[in-house]
């Protein structure tokens, strides 16, 4: 009878959310897949700036973190372990085909990446362009080594997992989740060498936001993403290069020529205001676009839009305006349209829906 009187109980219980779905061993499956970064960094002392990225394994990371076990269950894979300076389009492809494998799973109801912030804006756009999944993608990172006096790290794995594991976070395209704010892959960017609070979403704002894993979500993404991309990276081996080229006052147009003879399929002007260059740069971006080089304009400025034809005219020149995206960005969408040839007014019409 007392037996019967237990079963009933937690038969109760159940029903009436008086015992969680954790409890019941229901916690959802997370995948952490770690490639270095500040988060996976050591130092000498907790109170110098000093460190060295991507020393610490993904195990570790997991767990300084025990409380996530409130959250899901987690695994932990190291895909690279790299300060994010020395991010590559070889270490994309991987993190994109295990990604794309990984949600592939039944049982894995979402993915966290632990990322450095130096190129995180770039990653996390790339695989929102390349992931064909509705389940939550999360990538995290942190300003402050893991050795240091009040690391950000744990604080941010934990948030990230709680977004990953929340269904409400999927459809939402692949997020960056970092000091309780939730962003959006596209138009997110760093602003801070060493600020914790870095990232921005200047254009259009959160995604949300994550206190201690209580998330509330304010939008969904305005532009294409994952399971509606068409791009699509399995089997390849390598991208088109793309060239970044800074303008300022007095630049050279031997910038673009050195970039075309080096063997660079597409270039992005990191231009001044509205996409701008100076005369003699324009010139050799014409010559760049009729020798079949692939031109985008975007711009050095933290904020605003590079409009086409608006101080430059784009129909006469060849090029295309990048709109809100800055130009890293810029670059990740452009080595992802080389991959098919495609003329200006279609790399234009990829820029407005991605």
């Amino acid at each position: 009878m007392r037996a019967l009187a237990s079963l009933i109980i937690i038969t109760l219980l159940l029903v009436t959310g008086g015992v969680s779905a954790a409890d019941a061993n229901m916690k959802p499956n997370i995948v952490i897949l770690a490639t270095g970064g500040t988060i996976a960094g050591r130092g000498e002392s907790g109170t110098r700036a000093s460190y060295n990225a991507g020393e610490v394994g993904v195990e570790t990371l997991v767990g300084a973190v025990p409380q996530l076990a409130e959250l899901a269950r987690v695994r932990g894979e190291q895909v690279a372990n790299v300060g994010s300076q020395d991010m590559s389009d070889a270490i994309w492809l991987q993190l994109a085909a295990r990604v794309n494998a990984v949600l592939a799973e039944e049982d894995v109801a979402g993915v966290v990446i632990t990322h450095g912030t130096d190129t995180i804006e770039e990653t996390a756009y790339f695989l929102n362009l390349v992931v064909h999944s509705k389940k939550p993608v999360v990538l995290t990172a942190a300003m402050r080594p893991a050795t240091a006096l009040s690391a950000d790290g744990p604080l941010n794995i934990y948030n990230a997992v709680a977004v990953a594991a929340d269904p409400e976070a999927a459809g939402r395209g692949v997020l960056v989740v970092i000091n309780d704010d939730i962003h959006g892959a596209r138009g997110m960017t760093k602003t801070s060498t060493t600020d914790v609070q870095t990232f921005i979403s200047p254009e259009r704002g959160l995604i949300g936001t994550s206190l201690y894993g209580d998330n509330r979500y304010f939008r969904y993404p305005y532009k294409r993403h994952t399971y509606e991309s068409t791009f699509d990276v399995a089997g390849r081996t390598a991208l088109p290069r793309v060239d970044v080229l800074y303008m300022h006052a007095g630049v050279s147009p031997e910038l673009v020529n050195a970039s075309v003879a080096s063997g660079a399929q597409g270039i992005v002007i990191a231009g001044v205001g509205n996409g701008n260059m100076n005369r003699e740069v324009r010139a050799a971006v014409k010559q760049a676009v009729d020798a079949g080089v692939r031109v985008v304009r975007s711009t050095r400025v933290t904020r605003g839009f590079v409009g086409r034809n608006v101080e430059t005219d784009d129909d006469a020149l060849g090029t295309v305006a990048a709109g809100e995206l800055k130009p890293p960005q810029a670059r990740v969408l452009l080595q992802l349209a080389l991959l098919e040839e495609r003329d200006a007014a279609s790399l234009q019409t990829l820029f407005e829906q991605y």
